[in-house]
């Protein structure tokens, strides 16, 4: 090919002189700047309601801390009525989130990992305490563990066990709620793992239980930590299942959300001091898993 052929062939644009080429490189960025700035903009006919939204969400916590009794807050908070219902919320909702986790990660293995007729009927109930009212709830429970209910008859002519009104009602009534927190968040976790692990490790005759505890709990430790934590918050917080089921008790059913209903009634401040400790737990909550559910 000629001189003059390899000119021909050339692009064009590496023909121009070198000021032009940067001259038209600014004026692209500057193009694209513009463009990505107005494609950016946010539409004021949403800014309103978004405030307004934000707003209504804030101002309630907002109000909660301006009328919290600071100044009395040290001693409220070692009152033993306090001290008593706090202490009670821990203990059942541990012990609530640990009956999910024994109940509530083999269920969401079984959802995520094993076809059968009926999956998504399964799946639905299992996310029914989700949006049942809670006092409803609490109904189910009662007539299914009371004295006159399906099991809890059975329970109390074989082995003289009464469940309603004490603290196994409370804990039960928590791992109702909370329970559906945990195998969604288990089942998610289940469904991005990656299944080559597990199919490595029963190629080189691992069992199913073996896989299951050695490489299946491991890859969704994680997405496991997460559930259990938000399970635990939830059972903290249960009120409605809870008075209905297990009463009011003082030591024994009276957890954090029903001493804040009763002190409504005679001391606001105290009811507030207990709002602020279930406010405090929403919060590092929140906070601890802000990069899994409220997109870091």
């Amino acid at each position: 090919m000629s001189r003059l052929d390899n000119e021909v062939a050339r692009p064009a644009t590496l023909a121009l002189p070198a000021p032009t080429r940067r001259a038209d490189r600014r004026t692209a960025r500057r193009t694209a700047r513009r463009t990505a700035r107005r494609a950016g903009r946010t539409p004021v006919a949403l800014l309103l309601p978004a405030a307004l939204g934000l707003l209504f969400l804030v101002l309630p916590l907002v109000g909660l801390l301006v009328r919290a009794p600071w100044s009395t807050l040290p001693q409220r908070l070692t009152e033993p009525a306090v001290l008593t219902a706090l202490r009670l919320s821990m203990q059942t909702a541990t012990l609530a989130t640990l009956l999910c986790l024994a109940l509530g990660v083999p269920l969401a293995w079984l959802l995520a990992r094993v076809r059968f007729p009926g999956r998504r009927v399964v799946r639905a109930l299992v996310t029914v305490p989700l949006v049942l009212p809670p006092v409803v709830g609490g109904v189910a429970l009662l007539l299914v563990f009371g004295r006159r209910g399906l099991v809890g008859s059975w329970l109390d002519a074989t082995f003289g066990i009464t469940l309603p009104f004490t603290t196994t009602a409370v804990v039960l009534a928590e791992a109702f709620v909370a329970m559906p927190f945990l195998i969604i968040a288990v089942e998610g976790a289940l469904r991005g793992a990656d299944t080559r692990y597990e199919e490595a490790a029963a190629t080189l005759g691992a069992g199913r239980w073996t896989t299951f505890t050695h490489v299946t709990l491991p890859l969704v430790a994680p997405g496991v930590a997460a559930g259990a934590v938000l399970c635990w918050a939830r059972a903290l917080g249960e009120f409605g299942a809870t008075i209905t089921f297990a009463g009011n008790y003082p030591g024994r059913t009276q957890t954090m959300p029903v001493a804040v209903y009763l002190a409504l009634e005679t001391d606001l401040e105290a009811a507030i001091v207990l709002s602020l400790i279930l406010l405090t737990v929403s919060v590092v909550i929140l906070a601890s898993l802000r990069d899994r559910w409220t997109g870091g």
